[in-house]
């Protein structure tokens, strides 16, 4: 167990999900359901079925000894998951990256890190470390939820700045960053999306069966999480799957996937906005403003899905070495995705024009959430250096 290479790993894992999303923004012309998706062939499918089965050991024969049981449950909550996987993306379009993300993973740390080891109290079969109880009554697990609390403190702090934000800029100045801003109907999203998304926390809980499978076959320890993300992203893929393929069907947009030209109500389309307009009444459209650049929506796409694939893989390598205070990942996962979104937000000018006192509260949220890591790293060592007792 080495907690502070926990940390670091995490700390990949938040700046790939961070992350994820700007390459998106390179596509035109293809309405979200149709980039999502595409983009999720490689997040669910494409990348944890290759890289397991190079980085494992008999990935086949692993999942074929698993029970019935385990594989339900880690795929049952990776479908939950995806409900909060799929709203995950329009938080990005109705509150933009920096907000949208604190608001959705302020929900998704306090659900995924606290609930597995409340739960450990009443079902003490569940395949979790430590109740809350036991974390509670050391020193080091003191310390670690400590540095829970701090985090979200952090996320509550970094979600105040944007709702400063969206009260102080014009409604115009907004729209430059974020065509489809709208914060109430963000908000609401956002809420959806952060409580479903915890359930990845508890699919990867239900899959540990399968990395102690994955270990006894020969597999490094670093590696042994990426045979359980196969069926936890298997679940997410079939949420997503199901209701991108609704969408293409009600907004006649599902030929776009292989389309060199878009129909005129498309034409506007974007990542950072424009969801199917301009509208009936519009003006003719140019036929060159109707051509599509299909190999670059491809490419940004497949870009966007791998990036996103990576936060899990480094989440599981971070998990690895955080020991019997694995729960804590989770807060750590959350944190470091906010630090790099907003650092991505403020890059992209999403802040551009919003006040220093908005500015001011979006760098201590910051700040609390980079101090958060800290101690609960430290927590950790502690409790690897036997400060249990």
């Amino acid at each position: 167990m080495n907690p502070f290479l926990g940390v670091f790993f995490h700390w990949l894992g938040g700046l790939a999900s961070g992350s994820f999303y700007v390459p998106y923004r390179g596509v035109k012309k293809w309405s979200w359901e149709t980039y999502w998706l595409v983009g999720g062939c490689f997040s669910w499918i494409i990348c944890p079925w290759f890289l397991a089965g190079v980085m494992t050991n008999d990935l086949l024969g692993v999942l074929k000894q698993q029970s019935w049981g385990t594989l339900w449950w880690t795929y049952f909550f990776g479908a939950m998951w995806g409900f909060g996987g799929l709203t995950f993306g329009l938080t990005m379009r109705y509150l933009g990256m920096s907000l949208g993300m604190g608001v959705a993973l302020g929900y998704c740390a306090a659900f995924g890190t606290l609930v597995p080891p409340v739960l450990k109290t009443f079902l003490p079969d569940i395949p979790v470390a430590e109740s809350i109880g036991q974390i509670a009554a050391t020193t080091p697990g003191r310390v670690t939820l400590l540095g829970v609390l701090v985090c979200l403190v952090g996320i509550a702090v970094a979600a105040y700045a944007g709702l400063t934000k969206e009260r102080e800029m014009p409604e115009a100045e907004k729209k430059k960053a974020i065509a489809e801003f709208n914060f109430t109907k963000g908000i609401l999203v956002a809420t959806f999306s952060g409580i479903m998304s915890a359930c990845f926390s508890f699919a990867l809980t239900a899959g540990n069966p399968i990395g102690d499978a994955s270990a006894a076959a020969g597999t490094a320890t670093l590696w042994t999480g990426l045979p359980k993300l196969v069926v936890v992203l298997l679940g997410g893929f079939t949420t997503n799957f199901v209701w991108c393929a609704l969408l293409n069907l009600r907004n006649r947009s599902g030929y776009q996937y292989f389309a060199s030209h878009v129909r005129p109500e498309h034409a506007g389309l974007k990542a950072s906005g424009g969801e199917h307009a301009p509208g009936t009444d519009a003006a003719p459209v140019p036929p060159a403003d109707l051509k599509v650049p299909l190999l670059a929506n491809y490419l940004f796409s497949a870009l966007a899905g791998t990036t996103w694939y990576f936060q899990f893989f480094f989440y599981t390598m971070g998990e690895t070495q955080m020991g019997r205070y694995g729960f804590a990942s989770w807060t750590l996962h959350m944190a470091s995705i906010i630090i790099f979104s907003t650092m991505w937000g403020w890059i992209l000018h999403e802040w551009k024009g919003s006040s220093k006192k908005a500015h001011g509260l979006i760098a201590a949220g910051i700040f609390t959430l980079i101090l958060s890591t800290v101690i609960i790293g430290f927590g950790t060592w502690l409790k690897g250096q036997g400060g249990g007792h």
